[in-house]
């Protein structure tokens, strides 16, 4: 098992920054280059996802379109939630999101994302060479946007329909 950690200080309010994190529009708008997308499957594909909730993502990862339907399986606003994987092409997939205010309106967000790859043996290979880089990278990419949306007026489009 993988586990990433990425932590960003974002110049806005707490409460922005979580709601900003659930997302799925934010989330889109950070995964352009894959093709990514909210598909219809029996969940949410747009708005903020909240405790109990499902969305399927739909991209293209190493040439290849993909589904994974992760759900919020636990949540404390405004300082933290959880997203696992419930269906998808990894053995195990969790993301922890915390949130912790700092002085001067700041956000500390902090990303503890676990991952396992399919196929012990050769996943072990896979996960060493190739997926903890390419994984990091991803969630740097999402936590780049959502800082971005949020220390700007941007975030108003996110979030004015959810006040």
């Amino acid at each position: 098992m993988v586990r990433l950690e990425e932590i960003t200080t974002i110049r806005a309010a707490l409460d922005r920054c979580f709601d900003l994190a659930r997302s799925v529009e934010v989330h889109l708008a950070g995964n352009v280059h894959f093709g990514e997308q909210a598909v219809a499957t029996g969940g949410v594909t747009t708005g903020l996802i909240g405790l109990g909730q499902r969305v399927t993502w739909r991209a293209k990862h190493f040439g290849v379109w993909q589904n994974l339907t992760s759900e919020i399986t636990a949540m404390e606003p405004p300082i933290y939630f959880q997203d696992t994987m419930v269906q998808g092409a990894f053995r195990f997939m969790r993301h922890d999101h915390y949130f912790r205010r700092l002085p001067a309106g700041e956000t500390e967000m902090r990303d503890v994302f676990c991952f396992a790859a399919p196929f012990p043996l050769l996943g072990l290979i896979a996960e060493t060479v190739v997926l903890r880089r390419y994984m990091q990278q991803l969630l740097h990419e999402r936590n780049v946007a959502i800082k971005q949306i949020a220390e700007s007026s941007e975030w108003r489009k996110y979030l004015t329909a959810n006040l």
